[in-house]
């Protein structure tokens, strides 16, 4: 029997999502403090995660211990699975770990592959754009008039989602006892009308509309952006494949966490008065995350 045909196993080519870990420092102390600081509030939102340590934003001579980096993301719950390095960073390899590609706009994709994300970018906020004129008038402005007035907060940090793949489907298995997660299959806008309860995660890999409440530790996740038209409570991450014109909107807005392109906000940091629990929009300016109260009315 040819191998290909196989019943009972298959190697085939693909990727997955994951998030990145990225390093910006070698003070392992100073970096064990601040993530610990980080998750001790929120301890169950990376929980069995698959995490890459990503070490391309140090410097040519800096090096960090690898073993000790995967410890300690392992402390939180985190689960390593290998390293990004670029071509100067050859120690990286001495490391246990495997070595990875990424194929992120931060990391040096190749030139194609970024027009491509560009325009798949721009088709997909075109989209979304129709779909929030209805509920908010102007919702979508363009960044200039937002900052003339935006009255926003905003946060950066250094975790990133990689604009890894079609194969996300494998980073999304259900809690125990959940039923299974819903896969959109093209690009399309996905709408979901039913509330999502704990432990239910949806992927869109185009633009993602919620028409019911999202409750505390279910997920929302979408390529293009995410309409949520009812309380969200749980976790929201729009242009996960590195889709930085991503937006999300959203009439209650109380969340666990909010990304988009993998730059995060969570409860940690308490959001202001006048978006807490408020119609928002969502946007990110130089890599912050901004958010602004919709008018409705």
């Amino acid at each position: 029997m040819s191998p290909k045909k196989s019943p009972f196993f298959e190697l085939r080519s693909g990727s997955v999502d994951t998030l990145m870990f990225v390093v910006k420092t070698t003070d392992l102390e100073a970096m064990r403090a601040e993530l610990t600081r980080r998750f001790e509030a929120t301890p169950e939102f990376f929980a069995n995660d698959v995490v890459a340590i990503d070490v391309r934003r140090l410097a040519e001579n800096e090096r960090v211990p690898l073993a000790d980096i995967a410890q300690l993301l392992d402390s939180v719950r985190m689960r390593p699975i290998g390293v990004v390095a670029n071509a100067a960073q050859a120690w990286a390899a001495e490391a246990a770990l495997p070595l990875l590609e990424a194929r992120d706009r931060r990391g040096g994709a190749a030139k194609q592959s970024d027009e491509e994300g560009a325009a798949a970018a721009g088709t997909a906020a075109n989209a979304a754009t129709n779909l929030a004129s209805s509920a908010a008038t102007g919702a979508a402005a363009d960044t200039t008039a937002n900052k003339a007035t935006n009255p926003a907060t905003s946060t950066a940090v250094t975790t990133a989602i990689p604009a890894a793949s079609s194969g996300a489907s494998a980073a999304l298995e259900p809690a125990a006892g959940v039923e299974p997660v819903r896969l959109a299959t093209s690009s399309q806008t996905m709408v979901i009308d039913k509330p999502l309860r704990s432990g239910q995660r949806i992927y869109a890999k185009g633009d993602l509309v919620v028409l019911g409440l999202v409750s505390y530790g279910a997920e929302v996740i979408a390529e293009g952006n995410i309409h949520i038209y009812a309380p969200l409570r749980g976790r929201a991450l729009a242009g996960v494949q590195g889709n930085h014109d991503a937006r999300i909107f959203c009439t209650c807005l109380e969340p666990e966490l909010i990304s988009i392109a993998g730059i995060y906000r969570t409860t940690e940091n308490p959001l202001p008065a006048d978006v807490l629990g408020k119609p928002v929009q969502i946007w990110l300016e130089e890599e912050k995350l901004m958010i602004e109260p919709l008018r409705l009315t």
